[in-house]
């Protein structure tokens, strides 16, 4: 019963808290629109909003784990592996902006959807190899211009929680751009809104960032090597997060039974 009652105040919190950021960064982009042309104003607007549903819904946790990189991507293709729909509200805590690709019909969900487009993010329409070629080359204008963009490479979520084989649309972005490639990894979403059903769920989200990878010298036959080169980059870092949940969920077992042996106060 608690369970559920906490998964309807997560969906009436997320849809208030998205009409409400969709209402006040939409009134910003009116403004800022002018000189803001790769929209990192209101991007970055948006994304506090998905920062603020997560610090008002009780049930998730999520946040950044280890340190971040010394400077700020720029010229930059962040990949990540993805196991929930919920994996872009922890990315979100990164603090800085860039620009997602995403399937179009996401753009489509009032308030979320229409936010993501205030953003400035990249739609592309599954299965259209016109709109892949579309998307990738909106891409590539915004690396090329100094802003970020972050692509999931397996293409849709894992439903084992385990990596999917990677596409080479990403990698053939950051070496035709001539930009770094940064891995990212998320673990411990895959709860937080578990596939058929509509009830959110305990979560406790990590995302951890890598070290960049340069593209340097590389030509279109590097893409397997760099697919290679991120995947198991993205392996490391999601065992050290599947670690690190371990380590927290024996820690917090512990204290339970030790605070079920302790002997009543005299």
């Amino acid at each position: 019963m608690l369970r559920t009652l906490l998964a309807i105040w997560t969906w009436i919190e997320l849809g208030l808290l998205s009409m409400l950021g969709f209402l006040v960064v939409g009134s910003m982009f009116l403004l800022v629109w002018p000189f803001d042309g790769n929209r990192r104003i209101t991007g970055r607007g948006i994304r506090c909003v998905a920062i603020a549903i997560v610090k008002l819904t009780p049930l998730w946790k999520f946040k950044i784990h280890g340190e971040l990189p010394a400077r700020r991507p720029s010229r930059t293709v962040c990949v990540s592996n993805h196991c929930s729909h919920t994996d872009p509200f922890l990315i979100c805590h990164l603090p800085w902006e860039m620009k997602w690709l995403a399937k179009r019909s996401l753009f489509s969900i009032p308030f979320v959807g229409w936010g993501m487009w205030l953003a400035g993010d990249i739609a592309v329409t599954r299965g259209s190899s016109k709109s892949a070629k579309e998307a990738m080359a909106r891409c590539a204008r915004y690396v090329e211009s100094g802003m970020p963009v972050i692509i999931f490479p397996e293409g849709t979520r894992s439903r084992e929680d385990q990596l999917l084989p990677f596409k080479d649309g990403a990698f053939r972005l950051a070496i035709s751009a001539r930009a770094e490639l940064l891995p990212l990894a998320v673990a411990g979403t895959a709860s937080a809104l578990r596939k058929g059903d509509w009830r959110a769920s305990s979560s406790r989200g990590l995302v951890k960032v890598g070290t960049p990878i340069s593209t340097e010298g590389m030509t279109e036959a590097d893409v397997p090597r760099l697919k290679e080169l991120a995947r198991a980059k993205i392996l490391a870092l999601r065992r050290e997060l599947d670690e690190e949940l371990a380590r927290e969920r024996a820690l917090k077992a512990r204290a339970l039974d030790d605070e079920r042996h302790e002997e009543p106060a005299a």
